[in-house]
């Protein structure tokens, strides 16, 4: 056996720099050079074509046919080609639309050309030539752009990205339909990423080629990850679904390999991005959890044409209630907020909006900075605006903040619910929907046990007999994805500095749902609320936040490290449970107290309440009780009115317990 000497392993190499070289030079010319040296070469060929398509009719070559007569004739497809614009198109890029085009315009130069033959304006010529010539012609062009196509690709954008970039991702397109040839086209010149093979679920498909890359099974997945070194997978299925694509990501369960997406259909088609535009996998995909199509005629009940004010409008669920109103179409939407930033930036993210859709106008979006404890200020903004629905969603809501300032947590949780509840009555609206929270159930927090009690204000208001105007509802749901108070933007911002991951107990568990499926559902709760329901979200299974944290860590494409792998990326790092934090969260008081709706996310909960009365009595010492910051009087009217309530702080323990010293605190 002959073993190739270095001499010719160079001269290869030579000439394979050569031919990149004449590739780029190629590439580098000027358009109009590039345009001149197709149309010339296109003009030669057609004359090739017309001279071996009237020797194929006659079955001899005629030597005494006309040069400049062959000429003129075979100029006349090249002028059409420039009129329809196909010299314009980048040959390396051509598409198959181009080429419809050229065949619409060759049928109609064969007809044309049969018009004239049948009047005899060209004698001796038979028909069938022009056909042939034609047919003939365009196979060199369909056969010439593919093969410019497919010489550029293997000069240029196939040559191994890691000699030109050592920082270069091998990465693989899962799907090789229209999504994953554009997707790939538009990183044929990126030295960032190398696409060395497609993967699709299509077992047809198997084996063949897109464009010079590979297409492999989806059973073959784990193994060309592995086989091929690649970094990354680009999710190359724009109507993809939830259960699919977590199918996909499950196969990667356990490899450190980072999943981007590309975006869905509508956003494509709205062109918010491009089909080249990749970002991280949801996070909702690797949880165990279902979402179902909205109720459209719940959507609009208690929105469409209606004026609607929504209260802590800048925070996490109000800002995205808003952007759910919107495509509801109000008369009016009242932004209520107490920060000035937050409620500018929603403020003008809605204007902008609605400036930007024809749909969209008419709908007004109106700004008030306001405190929901200001009852005054509230029956104001409602009678002035006529306010028919509210979504109380103004809060604090961060566990170990409000654990050390409870007096302001219950204030402006329940007490401020009271005040907003009381001036949606006097006001007569229509629907007044809180939003509320698992911690509600059981609290081992204060941030939970004053939201439980402004879910026994609403109770109670709503059973009074002065209120014969306004249904009053609540909707309890755990954590969204995303919100300011939700695990994911710290763990992510965790991993992006290649910090250890802070989870605080092995064993905590909690409830998760995106921000948008909650503010939908919440709308869609408070429409089928007859008066005094506690509406309860179905978020699924509980998510262990350890296993969480383990998912998104190999979703970026880092490895978990621990005993098992000394050698990793990220740790994970237990800190303790925090003041008021328990192990899981429920959703309900009592198990057997709940019973479906029309809905299949939607439960109720039948829950005890107390005498509005009783409730006020407590609301109206409060600021008096606040003046002495007598947490201990605090904690036992939770201990009389919260079901389940327990202390998971000792008031000696709180940051800013007046018998502590300054030394002490800090």
């Amino acid at each position: 056996m002959s073993i190739p000497s270095k001499r010719s392993n160079g001269t290869q190499k030579d000439v394979t720099r050569l031919t990149q070289r004449s590739a780029e030079y190629l590439l580098n010319l000027p358009r109009s050079f590039k345009r001149i040296i197709l149309m010339l070469a296109d003009f030669m060929i057609s004359m090739v074509c017309l001279f071996f398509a009237i020797a194929a009719r006659y079955g001899y070559i005629d030597r005494h046919i006309s040069m400049p007569a062959l000429a003129f004739y075979a100029l006349l497809p090249v002028i059409g080609l420039y009129i329809i614009g196909f010299y314009k198109g980048v040959a390396r890029s051509f598409f198959d639309a181009m080429m419809g085009n050229v065949l619409q315009l060759f049928l109609v130069l064969i007809v044309i050309a049969q018009a004239v033959l049948y009047f005899g304006l060209l004698p001796g010529m038979p028909r069938a030539v022009p056909i042939i010539y034609l047919f003939l012609f365009f196979i060199w062009l369909w056969n010439s752009r593919l093969t410019i196509r497919e010489l550029f690709a293997r000069w240029l954008g196939q040559r191994p990205q890691r000699q030109l970039n050592d920082d270069s991702d091998n990465v693989i397109i899962y799907g090789a339909g229209e999504a994953g040839k554009e997707l790939l086209e538009g990183l044929r010149n990126s030295h960032k990423y190398n696409v060395v093979a497609f993967i699709d679920d299509d077992a047809q498909l198997t084996g063949a080629y897109v464009l010079g890359k590979r297409i492999y099974g989806s059973d073959e997945l784990v193994n060309i990850v592995s086989k091929l070194d690649i970094s990354q997978v680009f999710l190359a299925i724009p109507s993809i679904s939830r259960a699919h694509k977590r199918q996909i990501i499950d196969k990667l369960q356990g490899i450190s390999i980072k999943i981007k997406e590309l975006p869905s259909l509508e956003e494509i088609a709205e062109e918010k991005v491009t089909v080249s535009s990749m970002r991280r996998v949801d996070i909702l995909d690797v949880l165990d959890r279902q979402t179902v199509e909205p109720v459209e005629s719940l959507l609009q009940l208690n929105i469409k044409n209606k004026c609607v004010l929504v209260t802590g409008a800048g925070g996490s669920i109000g800002s995205e209630l808003c952007r759910q109103i919107i495509k509801n179409k109000p008369k009016y939407l009242v932004l209520y907020e107490l920060s000035e930033f937050a409620l500018y930036s929603i403020h003008q993210e809605l204007i902008a909006k609605v400036a930007s859709k024809e749909n969209y106008k008419g709908i007004e979006v109106i700004a008030v900075i306001g405190n929901v404890t200001n009852e005054g200020n509230l029956l104001r903004v409602l009678k002035r605006y006529q306010i028919q629905t509210v979504y109380h969603a103004a809060a604090y809501k961060h566990v170990p903040i409000v654990e050390h300032n409870p007096f302001e947590g219950a204030i402006n949780n329940s007490k401020g619910t009271y005040h907003c509840a009381r001036a949606a009555i006097e006001a007569k609206v229509e629907t007044f929907v809180l939003i509320s929270t698992d911690k509600a159930v059981r609290p081992t927090n204060v941030m939970g046990a004053t939201k439980r009690l402004a879910e026994l204000v609403c109770q109670g208001l709503s059973q009074d007999r002065n209120n014969h105007h306004t249904c009053i509802s609540m909707v309890r749901f755990g954590n969204v994805l995303g919100s300011s108070g939700s695990v994911v933007p710290v763990f992510t911002r965790q991993i992006e500095q290649g910090k250890p991951i802070t989870v605080t107990h092995p064993e905590v568990t909690r409830y998760f749902m995106t921000i948008p499926e909650a503010a939908n559902l919440v709308i869609q709760a408070g429409a089928m609320a007859k008066g005094g329901e506690v509406f309860v979200l179905d978020m699924g299974d509980p998510v262990k936040i350890v296993d969480l944290a383990k998912r998104m860590i190999q979703l970026s494409g880092f490895e978990v490290k621990d005993e098992a792998h000394p050698y990793g990326d990220i740790e994970i790092t237990f800190t303790g449970l925090r003041p008021g934090e328990k192990l899981y969260e429920e959703l309900i008081i009592g198990e057997d107290n709940v019973e479906g709706t029309d809905h299949p996310l939607i439960m109720q909960a039948m829950e005890s309440s107390f005498p509005l009365t009783e409730i006020e009595k407590t609301l109206n010492e409060l600021a008096q009780k606040a003046q002495h910051y007598d947490v201990d009087w605090l904690k036992q009217q939770f201990y009389y009115f919260v079901a389940g309530y327990q202390d998971g702080t000792p008031t000696e323990k709180l940051a800013f317990n007046d018998n502590k010293t300054i030394k002490e605190v800090s």
